[in-house]
């Protein structure tokens, strides 16, 4: 039996996405289980790479016989989406579910800036925008569209904030790299804060401007020649 047609049958009567990885384990498991059938033991040592082969063959399949369905894969999950065209039957059918609101402008922007220049911290997205984001920021978090991923190795260790795997299914993206290019995005310079300066091995961490005060200070210092004791004058 073909590959592509148990994972077909899988994808089909599965109630969530699933996986490569899931699907893999879904055939090791029928292979090794106790009573595994004759026709279930070849794919014991199936391997990542040949299922995402024959689910990519399924996919030109069902996009050159024109169904009312298609397989794609969101978030690096695969299932089965009914054809965009026949929402309004399907509406009739199962109703139209609450939806949270369209993201503003402003949030689409600021999730744009997030997706082609993550990680990246508040600041950045500021610099970017020209604006002030912490609204617009509370509400991505909210939808969790974006999180935090991390903290920047800069003065203060601001939060470093990525996209989600909700952000791929809202949009529809397999992954990342499948963004529409956005060069012109990518090139607007952001200036970083410099990293914490030690100024002792042991001792907390000062601001660097801080430092630089204190090592002119102690430069004038030596450069300015002691004045002269009574002594000396009599």
């Amino acid at each position: 039996m073909e590959i592509k047609f148990i994972l077909e049958s899988l994808l089909f009567s599965a109630q969530r996405p699933m996986s490569v990885k899931e699907l893999r384990e879904v055939l090791v498991n029928a292979a090794t289980e106790e009573n595994a059938e004759d026709a279930a033991k070849p794919f014991k040592k199936i391997k990542e790479d040949d299922l995402a082969a024959a689910l990519e063959e399924l996919v030109r399949e069902h996009e050159a016989a024109a169904r009312s369905y298609r397989l794609v894969c969101v978030a690096g999950a695969w299932q089965f989406v009914t054809q965009p065209e026949f929402s309004p039957w399907l509406k009739a059918l199962i109703g139209v579910k609450n939806r949270p609101p369209r993201l503003s402008q402003a949030a689409l922007e600021t999730l744009a800036i997030i997706a082609y220049r993550q990680p990246v911290t508040r600041a950045e997205v500021e610099q970017v925008r020209g604006v002030n984001v912490d609204g617009t920021m509370q509400t991505l978090l909210e939808r969790a569209l974006v999180e935090q991923s991390g903290r920047a190795e800069v003065v203060g260790r601001p939060a470093l904030y990525s996209t989600t795997a909700v952000f791929l299914e809202y949009f529809g993206l397999r992954s990342l790299e499948d963004l529409p290019a956005a060069d012109e995005l990518r090139r607007i310079p952001i200036e970083r804060p410099p990293a914490p300066v030690t100024a002792e091995a042991g001792l907390a961490t000062v601001p660097p401007e801080q430092l630089l005060l204190n090592e002119e200070a102690k430069m004038k210092n030596e450069e300015t020649p002691p004045a002269a004791s009574p002594e000396m004058n009599g």
